[in-house]
Parts: structure tokens; sequence; C-alpha cells
């Protein structure tokens, strides 16, 4: 394949995309997968993010150094290890699309309960519910390996623990960079990290880094309340492109 202007645009677009999605701002992430998909496979474009992905983690997992909660980490780190080992066991007969049009119908109803009914009060000091929180973080990691999707469940477990947006962003970012790197292992031997990808990733660590810092930037100066709607919205547009992406494949599968 040949790697034209057109490409690199697309590319820097789609890492710069990557960093502010680390630096905390909802949804934008999304797009770096798609963005780049425009020019080469979605499964080359996803595999090609990934240390991306990681090397944006560093600059986040700095910014967010002293805002998380260790007792989440501690549910995320164990549950998210055991979904990643099932999604590496199970890669070779796990049908995609089902999966991705699942968690987004779950992440896609428990957004629009939060949005309709508003559940969430801002004064209440909200329990961890291990068992809960074990099984979500578990769905994070099997679908994060399956089809980059981690993020719903991670949220259906996290938002209604009512943490403070730095808080709330800097154990996202620690948990999903936790994530990535123990997800290179597998993906190195399933052949989706090859040294081609890794050369090139070099190139694009270096805008997705300084836009992790701007999006760090932008969420310092938007209020407490704003950005749990913010969060709540993202939440539920990529539950519905989960949706669409599993009946589209569905349906494409099927033809």
């Amino acid at each position: 394949m040949e790697y034209d202007l057109l490409f690199w645009m697309l590319a820097s677009l789609s890492a710069i995309f990557v960093g502010l999605g680390k630096g905390g701002l909802p949804v934008i992430a999304l797009l770096s997968v798609p963005t780049l998909s425009l020019v080469m496979p979605t499964i080359a474009a996803a595999s090609l993010l990934l240390p991306v992905y990681i090397v944006s983690d560093a600059f986040a997992l700095y910014a967010y150094r002293r805002a998380f909660n260790k007792d989440i980490l501690k549910i995320g780190m164990i549950g998210m290890t055991v979904g990643i080992l099932l999604g590496w066991i199970t890669a070779h007969i796990v049908i995609e699309w089902i999966v991705t049009l699942f968690i987004g119908a779950f992440g896609f109803s428990f957004a629009l309960k939060l949005l309709i009914f508003k559940n969430i009060d801002e004064k209440k000091s909200f329990v961890i519910n291990r068992t809960k929180g074990y099984f979500w973080c578990f769905i994070a990691g099997f679908t994060s390996f399956i089809s980059h999707s981690g993020g719903p469940p991670w949220q259906i477990f996290i938002i209604p623990l009512n943490l403070s947006k730095s808080v709330f962003v800097g154990t996202s970012v620690i948990a999903f960079s936790y994530c990535n790197v123990i997800k290179l292992v597998p993906y190195y031997f399933l052949g989706q990290v090859t040294s081609s990808n890794l050369i090139m990733s070099a190139y694009l660590a270096l805008p997705a880094s300084i836009a992790v810092f701007v999006g760090v930037k932008i969420i310092k100066i938007i209020p407490e309340n704003l950005f749990l709607k913010i969060v709540s919205y993202a939440l539920l547009i990529i539950s519905f492109k989960l949706i669409w992406d599993g009946l589209y494949i569905g349906w494409r599968g099927s033809v």
C-alpha cells in the first residue's frame, strides 16, 4: 500500500483525535479509527493506532497522576485482565458483530436512563458494588480486545459512582492504559502488531501527545455538571454507533 499525502493527513488527524480523547474529551477518540479507515482497512487502522494510544496513555498518565481512585482501579485491572484473556482464547470463534450489538444496546439503554430520569444525586456518596464492578470491567476488557469498544461497559460501572471530573478521567485513563499495554502481547501473537506499524505509529505519536495536553486544558474549564452531561450524551452516541455497526456488519455478512 502506498502512503500518500491524504493518508498522512488522515492518520495525523486520527492521532489528534486519540490524544484529545486521552486528554479527557469524550467521544473524540471514537472518531480515530473510522477516520483512518477511509484510507485503509478497519482492522489495520485499529492495529496502527494501538501504539499511538499507548504513547498517549503515557502523557495522560502524567497529566492525571494525582487524580484516581485506587479501589476502582483494583477492580478494573482484575476484571479487564480476565476479559482480555478470554478475548484472546476465543478470538477465532467470537462473532464480533453480536458482541458489538450487545454492548451498544446495554450502553444505549443505560445512557438513556441517565438522561431521562436523571437518577444521579450529586450530593449522594455511592458505595462501590464490587460484583457489578468486576462484571462490567470483565466485559470492558473482553470487548476492548474483540472490537475496541470497552468504553461503554466501563462507563456503566463508573458513571453512577459520582466521581469528580478529574478523578473520573484519571481513573479511566489509568485503567485503559493498563488495558492497552496488556493487549499488546496477544495482539502480537495474533499478528496484529508489525514493525512497519510501529515505525508509522512513532511518527503519529507526536501530534497525539500534544493533543493530550490540549484535551486536559479543555477539561479543566468545563463545569462538573456539564461534564457529567457530556459523558452521558457521549455514551449514548457511542452506544448508538455500536448498535449501527453491529447491525450493519451482521446484515453485510448475511447477504
